[in-house]
């Protein structure tokens, strides 16, 4: 067997300059804003609400700038090669976890049918066990999961290589799933893949990630860059383009200003299991839901705790055929992102955890600003609409004596470009990534230069339209964290995402009516603020229309995504196996159902 091709580990500080100046640059941008916004205020005389409003645009503009520097890194900055084994068989034994929760065992398992195929195909599947872990509470799917996993070890012939198990208390959730087996079971593996229910990787993907977790014996958690694939509505496609198209080059700019203490989404990663199972302990936080109990966003912590005890955690973006799924409708979306908010606000608890890495804990002020920075907005429309009630008197004769008035120099000009330039930073990432695309060749993998700009601009008209209300539901989660009410882990939807209007209704009639209560109080207490709050609020008072729109089967030339144009080996195995198996399952139950009829009629 070969051994690992010699090269010096990174250096621990190689992220320390892209994190300058990334700080340097956005709180740049920042202090510009702020400064113009003060002069503009200062025109008719400064008053608290002026400076209100300035700190308010401030650190909402230092946020969006933030994230448009870490755009603007991975566009120019590449992966650098890992360390890898050249040749030679694997050495060491990983397992591959699927947790599941009341999820279709069919597709489920379908998938790692595929995934097993997929690693026989290297030749290294003897190094590769599947265990599948199940938190169903539901027991008619948990005895379909029994039935199916069955019918998934005659498939094959994995006797041995392909567990399950079942606990019958799901503390702690999917991290406390997780933990169980590492503990009970981990000692007999060097390696761990975490996978989601909805998670299909390459078998090449799965190899190559053991053999660099093999090469830097540092290494204790590798991330890959999940794919979202197979999105059939408006809405979901219109994301899976964007997270396509935008995420590898933010997950660039991501890597590197993570440096050594990267992070971790919670599946499609490889951990090291001793390292994992060293570190890795999650506390039970005193106090109830939402802020104590189980840590609901564990992957975040266990990736500052794999980085406290030395560990490396690391993002390749340069690794592909790694793939998931996503929600398919506006309100799935909202559902799944009051869990995150949950989590990432409880994070809230853990800044000062002792031993903890710098970065690790910006990571968590990150993750908390994502789901605040809303109500940053939100205040300085509020600031805005009030600012006229306490505005000074005009003084139009401050020079006694003078006896004609001085009127007060107009600012609408720094207004306007303050408005531009925030707008700028929201859609200017977005169209150098187009350009990058169609200079680098990258483009033809959308359906080409053309293409792939047409569906870039759909998208950012489609994200303008839906991201008020996306603003209103993340307002909504962060004031039911704050006001201690727990969202609890509800069950993913996986099925129909179509939703009627009347069922959009029932799902955001309350933003229906935040939007019109603001246009009303904007046109009664400052009317002269209703053409520039409009792009807020209609969208609000449509948000029905929108949800059940987009939930509808996507059509057209539009969001072409390399999925769509080379389904990748995986994926297609995937596909038809499933074919096989629900044809199976439909002949199954046929022949239940005739049974049960000659049993009703003898």
């Amino acid at each position: 067997m070969s051994s690992p091709v010699a090269r010096p580990l990174r250096s621990r500080d190689a992220a320390t300059l892209p994190r300058g100046v990334a700080i340097v640059l956005s709180l740049v941008a920042g202090a510009g804003a702020f400064m113009l916004f003060l002069q503009f205020g200062w025109s008719d005389g400064l008053d608290f609400i002026d400076v209100l409003r300035a700190v308010l645009i401030l650190i909402s503009t230092w946020w969006l700038a933030w994230g448009a520097v870490q755009g603007l890194m991975g566009l120019t900055t590449r992966a650098e090669p890992p360390v890898v084994s050249l040749a030679g068989p694997l050495t060491a034994r990983c397992v591959i976890l699927v947790p599941v929760y009341n999820e279709d065992p069919v597709t489920t398992f379908s998938r790692i049918a595929a995934m097993d195929e997929s690693l026989a195909a290297t030749g290294q599947a003897h190094l590769f066990h599947f265990a599948i872990l199940s938190d169903t509470r539901n027991e008619a799917i948990a005895a379909r999961e029994r039935l199916w996993f069955l019918r998934l070890l005659k498939d094959r012939a994995a006797e041995g290589r392909m567990f399950y198990r079942r606990r019958a208390d799901n503390k702690g959730k999917k991290a406390g799933n997780v933990e169980d087996f590492i503990q009970k079971s981990g000692g007999a593996y060097d390696l761990a893949l975490i996978l989601d229910a909805d998670s299909l990787m390459e078998g090449a993907t799965i190899v190559e990630m053991a053999r660099r977790m093999e090469a830097e014996p540092d290494l204790g958690l590798l991330q890959t860059l999940p794919v979202v694939t197979r999105a059939k509505t408006r809405f979901g496609r219109a994301m899976q383009f964007s997270a396509a198209f935008h995420s590898p080059v933010f997950a660039r700019g991501l890597a590197m200003m993570q440096g050594r203490t990267g992070p971790f989404w919670g599946h499609n990663a490889m951990v090291r299991v001793r390292a994992f199972a060293e570190s890795c302990g999650l506390p039970e936080l005193k106090g109830k839901p939402p802020f104590g109990g189980h840590i609901m966003s564990h992957d975040y912590v266990e990736a500052a705790l794999l980085a406290r005890a030395g560990w490396r955690v690391r993002l390749d973006d340069d690794l592909g055929g790694s793939f998931e799924e996503g929600p398919e409708n506006l309100v799935d979306h909202a559902k799944r992102d009051r869990r995150w908010c949950q989590g990432n606000l409880q994070h809230a608890r853990l800044l000062a955890a002792p031993g903890l890495k710098p970065w690790s804990r910006f990571v968590f002020f990150q993750g908390i600003m994502a789901y605040i920075s809303p109500l940053f907005w939100i205040g300085f429309m509020l600031a805005s609409i009030a600012a006229p009630y306490f505005a000074p008197p005009p003084d139009y004769f401050p020079e006694p004596y003078w006896p004609f008035p001085i009127f007060p120099q107009a600012e609408t000009s720094k207004a306007i470009g303050l408005a531009i330039g925030v707008f700028g930073l929201l859609i200017l990432p977005k169209f150098a990534v187009a350009l990058h695309a169609a200079m680098s060749g990258r483009a033809r993998s959308f359906g080409g230069a053309l293409r792939g700009f047409a569906s870039m601009l759909a998208e950012l008209l489609f994200s303008s339209l839906s991201a008020p209300v996306l603003l209103a539901y993340q307002t909504r989660s962060v004031f039911q964290v704050l006001l201690r009410r727990d969202g609890g882990w509800p069950t993913n939807n996986r099925g129909d995402a179509r939703l009627s209007v009347g069922e959009a209704w029932m799902a955001s009639h309350w933003v229906v009516t935040s939007g019109l209560a603001g246009l009303i109080g904007t046109w009664l207490l400052a009317p002269f603020l209703v053409v520039w709050m409009l792009p807020v609020l209609v969208p609000m008072m449509l948000a029905p229309f929108l949800i059940s729109w987009s939930s509808r089967p996507a059509t057209g030339g539009l969001f072409v995504t390399p999925t769509d144009l080379a389904e990748a080996p995986v994926m297609r195995r995937q596909r038809e196996l499933l074919a096989v198996w629900e044809r199976e399952m439909i002949a199954m139950r046929d022949v239940s159902l005739s049974a049960q009829a000659e049993t009703a009629h003898a």
